[in-house]
């Protein structure tokens, strides 16, 4: 059944899907761009993103356009900034979207859905929200009260108010690869050590450390999955604090790891670990990747809820503390502390066990 003011999709010449978050969340949204030329396949769907989260989208089969915003002009002048930001408000004009579906709450989806003047546009109904919010949007799509529903379906269920149903192909999120880069991945895999044998990539940290395990248990980790006739590849962002983390995880482990920390692009590391046998790590982008290009692995949740951030694919394994009752608290470690106790005191057994089961069902040969 259709809402009453349901849009025609063969009506839609080109859609603008905007989503200014972080790189997790924009691979999250590209079911949205699946879903669209799903329902109107003559359409043109674009996307807005964050120019550093640009490549979770990039290459997309269903995308036109892909429009990077600059993250608040941090590497130019106010005067190159504004200057951008004019070109690209010209150049999404030039467009003349039919439909802008805005993925968040961010006041700029809400003003370009006035200033570009689709015929509909599709934002969340908020509580509280101004009433120029509501004035933004042609449809308001409703959200769940006390009950957390996946990122996914969330993102989806803009498409759901407007009349677009969408197919249970169109929900997998999808990563693009090229050619080129798996070249360069390659490359980089054999400069650090790598032979052509099987391996699994552990990524065991973060942006937010409060969400990584410990060092001892990713060291026992990358140990067992050696046992199991693995190399062990490590990745991490170039940050000081994932730095630390891998330094003292190699202090624990018997055995010399393939080390790429902080020298892949984020296309790279999606390269790297597409053809992975194996993937460990926490719910951070590298996990969706995960589930993105199909390879199986276990990932490790703490105050993040795993019903809104689990990895799409039954061949990733999301595994959560059973012991505190107060999970998933979404705070930045026990009391704001950075250190989350359901992470910290997570068993081993238990780990290696979640590991050997995905490795059983779903190891590659």
């Amino acid at each position: 059944m259709r809402p009453a003011d349901a849009i025609d999709p063969a009506a839609l010449r080109r859609a603008l899907v905007i989503k200014l978050r972080h790189h997790g969340d924009v691979l999250l949204a590209s079911p949205v761009l699946q879903a669209l030329k799903t329902a109107a396949p003559a359409a043109e769907v674009d996307a807005l993103v964050y120019g550093d989260t640009a490549p979770m989208l990039r290459g997309h089969p269903a995308l036109a356009e892909l429009h990077p915003l600059p993250r608040g002009g941090r590497h130019a002048s106010p005067l190159a900034h504004l200057r951008a930001e004019w070109r690209l408000l010209a150049a999404l004009r030039a467009r003349r979207y039919d439909l802008v579906v805005h993925l968040t709450d961010h006041p700029r989806g809400a003003w370009l859905a006035r200033l570009l003047r689709p015929r509909w546009s599709v934002g969340f109904e908020r509580d509280g929200a101004p009433r120029w919010w509501r004035g933004s949007f042609t449809h308001l799509a409703r959200q769940p009260r006390g009950t957390p529903r996946h990122t996914v379906e969330r993102h989806l269920d803009l498409l759901r108010r407007v009349g677009i149903h969408p197919t249970a192909a169109d929900k997998k999120p999808t990563l693009f690869t090229a050619a080129a880069t798996h070249a360069s991945a390659d490359d980089k895999l054999r400069r650090a050590g790598w032979q052509g044998q099987p391996y699994a990539v552990l990524h065991p940290g973060s942006r937010w450390l409060f969400k990584a395990w410990t060092a001892q248990g990713n060291a026992a980790v990358a140990d067992h999955l050696a046992a199991r006739g693995l190399a062990v590849v490590l990745t991490a962002a170039p940050d000081p604090a994932e730095t630390a983390l891998l330094d003292a995880m190699r202090a624990h482990t018997g055995i010399d790891c393939i080390d790429l920390r902080g020298q892949l692009t984020l296309e790279e590391l999606g390269a790297v670990i597409r053809q992975a046998r194996f993937f460990f790590g926490v719910d951070s982008v590298p996990m969706h990747i995960a589930a993105a290009v199909d390879t199986p692995g276990v990932a490790l949740f703490g105050p993040s809820c795993d019903i809104e951030w689990r990895p799409w694919s039954e061949r990733v394994l999301p595994l959560a503390s059973l012991d505190f009752p107060c999970r998933p608290c979404r705070i930045d470690g026990c009391g704001g502390s950075k250190r989350s106790d359901c992470l910290t005191t997570l068993p081993l057994a238990r780990v290696l066990a979640a590991v050997d089961q995905v490795l059983e069902r779903h190891g590659r040969p």
